[in-house]
């Protein structure tokens, strides 16, 4: 059986390249691609949409390849995804080349976080599962890092991008040796997921809406305010590196409950929106909104899965799954309508609208679900 110690180094070698390298780094890049192919602000929200919308389709799919092939399957496909989607981005010579491999870029995570939970669930015990579960998911914050250094060192947003789509094949093939092939579901009994993941979807769905925004905007809008182009790079890097208290989310679920950490999750977020919405030509103020958004979005990430997996402890992946379509709809749109409204409203009022349903949003989670979840579904186990 794979030591916990593996596993999390693999997957969290491939949540890294797939989830916080290949899906993400369209925003980083994201003002030198502009320069460079002449694309319109409402064409450039519609690419960034695609990246999305890449996600949500290899979520809807990767659950019949999983039943067909095993979850170590569908963890593999997602590291290729990322290799090709980055290296037809880096050699691409017209927008809608990049947007191919954009989408197929932003499709790798889609096809390997769900996977995961299925992965955990049948290797780990179930004491291990919540820190594994947090473990892997902060890969995304490794990757963050790197990919910021990487851009300050390369100075070129194909070299960007070609750096990632190696590291992405590296990951993969550390994957396959690691995980074990574990046998299809073929006869898993179709999940009724009714009510009881109702806050999560909208908990996900909310989280998915600011740090997409965050993600997509954040180095535009420290460009725009005159910070320079080592603004972007810089934010990754903090935001990368805030990403690790993640790592504490397990810790933290098992002692407050899901709902605790989710509600600190989109207060942060909101927090970290409406510093940049404020002051993004601060470079005190971006730092601080970048360390808050990090560990927002890191810990708001790994406690979903883990979260879902305490109400739906017989099928944790299609728990998971569920709340993340419902997220990706909302990453899917943000992008495009974010494009279509800085023309008129600019996008410091965008992001701190975005900062306000944020906020709100934790408010109301606070005060609609009394005991927390994951408390309930330990006490009935």
């Amino acid at each position: 059986m794979t030591t916990g110690w593996r596993l999390g180094l693999a997957g969290g070698a491939v949540m890294g390249v797939t989830f916080g390298m290949a899906r993400y780094v369209y925003g980083l890049t994201l003002p030198a691609i502009r320069s460079a192919l002449d694309v319109s602000e409402p064409v450039l929200g519609l690419i960034g949409s695609g990246t999305f919308a890449g996600f949500l389709l290899s979520l809807l799919t990767a659950p019949s390849l999983a039943r067909r092939k095993g979850p170590r399957a569908s963890t593999t496909l997602g590291g290729v995804s990322a290799a090709v989607g980055c290296a037809l981005v880096a050699v691409a010579p017209s927008p809608g080349v990049l947007a191919l491999g954009a989408l197929v870029a932003g499709s790798a995570a889609g096809w390997v976080w769900a996977s995961y939970s299925t992965i955990v669930a049948a290797v780990a015990a179930p004491r291990q599962r919540p820190r594994l579960l947090a473990g892997i998911t902060t890969g995304a914050a490794a990757g963050l890092v790197v990919v910021g250094v990487i851009a300050l060192v390369v100075d070129s947003w194909r070299w960007t991008w070609a750096v990632i789509a190696v590291a992405s094949l590296v990951a993969t093939v550390l994957n396959r040796c690691v995980v074990p092939r574990l046998p299809p579901a073929h006869a898993r009994r179709r999940m009724r997921l009714g009510r009881g993941i109702a806050w999560p979807t909208g908990f996900g769905v909310v989280l998915f809406l600011g740090a997409t925004a965050y993600f997509t905007y954040a180095t535009d809008a420290a460009e725009r305010a005159g910070l320079g182009a080592a603004a972007g790079p810089t934010i990754f890097v903090v935001v990368g590196a805030a990403g690790f208290t993640g790592l504490a989310a397990g810790a933290l679920a098992q002692r407050a409950g899901a709902t605790a950490v989710a509600v600190t999750a989109l207060l942060l977020l909101g927090v970290a929106l409406a510093l940049l919405g404020l002051d993004a030509g601060s470079l005190p103020a971006v730092i601080v909104s970048a360390a808050v958004f990090g560990a927002a979005n890191t810990v708001g990430s790994a406690a979903l899965p883990i979260w879902t997996a305490a109400l739906i402890p017989d099928d944790p992946a299609a728990s998971f799954t569920a709340t993340l379509l419902a997220g990706s709809v909302s990453a899917a749109l943000t992008p495009a309508v974010i494009g279509a409204l800085t023309p008129t409203t600019g996008l410091r009022v965008v992001l701190l609208g975005a900062a306000g349903l944020t906020a709100a949003t934790a408010v109301v989670l606070r005060l609609s679900v009394r005991a927390p979840p994951g408390r309930r579904a330990r006490g009935r186990t």
